[in-house]
């Protein structure tokens, strides 16, 4: 199930950004001491963030933000893309929640703005990233490096899949 953020979140959002085998891909964990000071009492809520609940605990979440114009990858010539983002704890890997999840926010928001694309951005040695973005329906745009790695950038589009 998707759902807004609440206060019981807060643990597992500071395990997601603490463990290290989340952050591999990421640039790496953050120290739990300094998420606990940062970390709001609510975290992550705003719109476009759904956690992802499975039997009433969060497992991850999924994220449709805009991506900033001043990274590289874009598909618009006026840039601002919506991107799909996601983090899930380890113990939920290789379920299939994360192609359930973001599956169901791509529905989401192709009913609330059919026309527009969705980016994707992973590193390219993520290949189970690289996996999802496939399921998903993402074709590759362009490669290149940030942040020290390759990065994998593609885009999805309702139009180009019912059409």
């Amino acid at each position: 199930m998707l759902r807004e953020s609440e206060p019981r979140d807060r643990p597992e959002i500071i395990e997601l950004f603490a463990s290290p085998e989340v952050g591999a891909y990421i640039g790496g964990s953050r120290p739990r001491y300094q998420l606990e000071r940062e970390v709001p009492e609510v975290p992550m809520r705003r719109p476009g963030v759904f956690v992802v609940d499975l039997d009433g605990a969060m497992i991850g979440f999924v994220q449709l933000d805009r991506r900033d114009t001043e990274r590289p990858g874009h598909v618009r010539p006026e840039a601002g893309e919506a991107e799909l983002g996601y983090m899930f704890l380890p113990a939920a890997w290789g379920c299939g929640y994360a192609t359930e999840a973001c599956a169901a926010a791509l529905d989401w928001f192709a009913s609330t703005r059919p026309t527009e694309p969705v980016v994707l951005c992973t590193q390219s040695a993520n290949r189970a990233s690289m996996r999802l973005a496939a399921k998903l329906g993402f074709t590759e745009v362009e490669r290149f490096h940030e942040y020290g790695a390759e990065q994998w950038f593609g885009a999805w589009s309702s139009v180009t899949l019912s059409g």
